[in-house]
């Protein structure tokens, strides 16, 4: 077997040259730092620099921007002290510092283009002294051509560089030019504005006797304020008068397309459905009323900051309003029921509330007076009847006394549909549900025209417009609409008939069909130029037509024209104003452009 042996290390004998290696590598493990040569220092002082150079550098230093013939005599004198002083070393951090607030060398509003208004003055706008001036504003310089957002505050097109005072200055000028100061930060102005708020009743005393001829009459939560709606109704001052004078004509309107916008809606909802719409016939008030019993009157004025405020309210206990109307030609007075056998008069002027209980003599056929109108001339107040034996009769009242003047009786079956006045207010037209139609003339105190209405399949309403245009004898009315429960609306041509005889089925000259359920109002402009009909019963249900085009206008209403279920319509004096109410208790508003 082979025989195993193990290997040992051999030791070789360490040469002289690794013995002095090995030393040199003990040297460097040491702690003690390497001399530096020659070379190493003179590289360590150009780079690095060496405390002696470090000094000279400073007594060597001289900044030119500090120079003595450059500053002002006050900085001169804190240089010259700081030079002389060599201790300092016992002096408080506080005084070894100082603000700058030396102006710079270079005056930079010299560069910039002075205009008239950049005087340097310390006053503000309203001309008091500036509680606070920065200094600072007249070294900021702003480019306006630079920044598309500020060319517009340029005065011409070359005008470029601003200082900050100026800048400011034309931002305010600015936003003053989009949001006008309101009136009441104008103290003359204050006064007048507060005329048009309502104000409380001076004392109960004063509101109890205005009060004491209705004794079912209750103030609401806001008591009736009767001393400053007579100061409106005197004086113009704070309200705009909408008749137009003699030498203002309103411009022909156009045919298919209207200019019409819509402006800031009447108040809030109320708290009801409003049932009857009416607007001044001088002033811009507007009287609404509803089943809430409450009787509202807005001033239309869109204007901020409270657009179409409240006037005042009337509020009458159990008695849910049908029917309120101001009286023309001035409008002093206002006549407002419900379906109660009395009614209530409301003298704008005085405050004093009346309640005319009933007409003597005719209590069977006038059971409920929540129907009625006045005439044009504010002469005569026609009440419908409640009885419908042998036909429907309607009730005329002098406006002033109350007393019962006359009764106009219609034919047929159902009664009376409707009736409406002449417009120089001496004669009416009543309407039976039959389609029969009665001329009645008050001066002579008979019927003198009788006619019947094309296709009358359950006459609802009917209207008179054109005033001035027609025939003297029927009332000076060019035209006669009448809407059935069917939608249809016949429109006639009273211009083409004689004095002498009036046709007794005449053909109507145009036939509307845009509504399908029953018609319910009918209203003409005080222009006769519009036409507006509406229906109840559906949402959205009006159309405006133009007279004597019989254009249905197609681009409004609209699909998203806030309408509702209308149960109110009314136009301005000026025809310029259409105010629409719903079931809702809101009041839409649109001003309509020549």
């Amino acid at each position: 077997m082979p025989i195993s042996t193990s290997h040992k290390p051999v030791q070789r004998p360490i040469s002289p040259m690794l013995d002095e290696t090995v030393d040199d590598f003990e040297e460097l493990d040491s702690d003690e730092p390497m001399e530096k040569d020659e070379a190493e220092i003179e590289l360590e002082k150009l780079v690095f620099g060496d405390e002696s150079g470090f000094h000279e550098g400073l007594k060597s230093y001289k900044d030119h921007s500090t120079d003595l013939g450059d500053l002002v005599d006050g900085d001169q004198q804190q240089i010259q002290d700081g030079l002389e002083e060599r201790n300092l070393e016992g002096l408080d951090d506080a005084d070894l510092f100082f603000l700058d607030s030396t102006p710079s060398v270079v005056n930079i509003p010299d560069l910039l283009p002075q205009s008239k208004s950049n005087q340097k003055t310390t006053l503000s706008d309203d001309g008091n002294a500036a509680a606070w001036v920065d200094s600072d504003d007249e070294r900021i310089v702003v480019s306006l051509a630079s920044n598309p957002r500020l060319r517009k505050l340029r005065f011409t097109q070359s005008e470029d560089l601003v200082n900050g005072r100026e800048y400011s200055k034309r931002l305010r000028c600015q936003f003053e030019r989009l949001y006008p100061v309101p009136d009441w930060t104008n103290p003359s102005s204050a006064k007048r504005v507060a005329t048009k708020k309502r104000r409380k009743a001076s004392s109960a005393s004063e509101s109890s006797e205005a009060n004491a001829s209705a004794d079912d009459m209750s103030v609401g939560s806001d008591d009736l304020s009767t001393r400053p709606l007579a100061k409106l109704l005197q004086s113009t001052h704070s309200l705009t008068q909408l008749t137009s004078t003699g030498s203002e004509i309103r411009k022909k309107l156009r045919a298919e397309v209207i200019d019409i916008h819509r402006t800031k809606d009447v108040g809030t909802a109320q708290p009801s459905a409003i049932t009857n719409l009416a607007f001044h016939p001088v002033h811009s008030l507007l009287l609404s009323s509803g089943p809430s019993s409450t009787l509202f009157l807005h001033h239309i004025s869109p204007h901020r900051p409270n657009p179409n405020p409240v006037l005042t309210t009337l509020h009458l206990s159990s008695t849910a309003l049908t029917t309120s109307l101001f009286q023309p030609p001035a409008g002093n007075k206002v006549f407002l029921s419900g379906r109660r056998r009395y009614f209530h008069t409301w003298d704008l002027e005085t405050g004093k509330v009346e309640k005319v209980s009933r007409v003597i003599g005719h209590g069977e056929v006038q059971r409920s007076m929540e129907r009625f109108k006045l005439s044009p001339c504010g002469r005569w107040l026609g009440f419908v009847g409640s009885g419908r034996k042998g036909g429907g009769t309607i009730n005329v009242l002098d406006a002033n006394s109350c007393q019962w003047i006359a009764e106009v009786r219609v034919e047929g079956k159902g009664g009376v549909a409707d009736f409406d006045w002449w417009g120089d207010g001496e004669g009416l037209v009543v309407i039976g549900k039959g389609g029969e139609v009665v001329e009645w003339d008050g001066r002579q105190r008979r019927a003198i025209a009788r006619w019947i209405d094309e296709g009358a399949v359950g006459v609802t309403v009917v209207g008179l417009g054109g005033r001035g245009e027609g025939l003297k004898a029927l009332g000076n009315d060019r035209w006669v609409a009448v809407g059935s429960s069917s939608g249809i609306v016949n429109v006639y041509d009273r211009r083409k008939w004689s004095a002498e005889s009036v046709p007794a089925r005449p053909k109507p000259v145009r036939v509307f069909d845009q509504l399908t359920t029953p018609t319910s109002h009918l209203e003409f402009s005080q222009d006769g130029q519009l036409l507006c009909m509406a229906s109840r019963w559906k949402r959205d249900a009006l159309r405006l037509i133009h007279l004597p085009s019989f254009t249905v206008y197609r681009n409004w209403p609209t699909s998203s024209t806030p309408l509702g279920r209308i149960t109110a319509i009314a136009w301005s004096a000026t025809s310029e104003m259409l105010a629409v109410a719903n079931e809702q208790g809101k009041i839409r508003l649109w001003e309509i452009r020549n």
